[in-house]
């Protein structure tokens, strides 16, 4: 396991990466509504891309489980989708809820943040979803300090996820992250508290809570990338790319 641990002047440099995330979801996110076009939402990303004179981390990724190259910026994953959703001719309904993942390289530093949202009309249900898995997030980056470990930040993401009913899957959690965008070390969605890698200033950290309504089991669609629940629930996904330090962690990727 080779893990980077970055300098503060280096954490510095990284912070336009995690800016221009963020801008990008809020910007997607405050374009998505009902009729929308999800390519027209990665062509929205892909311009800010072109103009912002970023590198998408994304459109030529080709890792052992996708069937790659990827081919375009930005994850959008719909409804029973929740992780790695493929754009596609869709267009987006009234109650959809969306999950949005995206990557980018500035200046050679990488930063990756997701978010869930609600097309239109909200239902009770997709709304406790997406605010468990942003609770799970939130109370993962308080544990994200220095003398705690890998397992403390599993372990709070699973006991907010199971406190509210959900059950968690393993499978995909979150990564390091620096020059690229998946790297050491793994970061579970579950855990043991006071196990694992311990956590030291200069580590940076893609944190992910993802939880399915009804299940922890999971398939892959047709298009060889889009994940789904195994039983047709809703999905949500919440993201942020995290630095520790001495003090409190900081937050790469907050959006605005």
């Amino acid at each position: 396991m080779a893990i980077e641990l970055l300098s503060p002047a280096q954490l510095e440099e990284m912070r336009p990466a995690g800016r221009f995330v963020g801008d990008v979801l809020t910007a997607v996110v405050d374009a998505a509504d009902v009729g929308v076009d999800l390519l027209d939402l990665n062509d929205l990303a892909h311009q800010m891309i072109k103009d912002r004179g970023a590198e998408s981390c994304y459109i030529d990724y080709a890792p052992s489980f996708g069937r790659g190259p990827f081919g375009k910026v930005l994850c959008t994953s719909v409804n029973d989708a929740v992780l790695h959703g493929l754009p596609h001719p869709y267009k987006l309904k009234d109650g959809d809820l969306v999950s949005f993942d995206f990557a980018v390289s500035v200046d050679g530093w990488v930063c990756d943040s997701a978010v869930s949202a609600i097309v239109g009309t909200p239902r009770e249900e997709d709304v406790r979803l997406i605010e468990t898995t942003e609770r799970a997030l939130a109370a993962a980056i308080e544990v994200a300090r220095p003398g705690k470990k890998l397992g403390d930040i599993g372990h709070a993401i699973g006991e907010i996820a199971r406190g509210a009913g959900y059950s968690v899957n393993t499978q995909f959690g979150g990564h390091g992250v620096g020059r690229t965008m998946h790297g050491d070390p793994h970061v579970p969605n579950d855990g043991r508290p006071g196990r694992g890698f311990p956590l030291k200033p200069g580590l940076v950290i893609a944190i992910e809570p993802w939880l399915l309504a009804t299940t922890d089991e999971i398939v892959m669609d047709a298009d060889g990338w889009t994940i789904r629940s195994a039983d047709g629930s809703r999905g949500a996904h919440s993201e942020h790319t995290i630095a520790i330090t001495e003090g409190d962690p900081i937050v790469m990727t907050q959006r605005s």
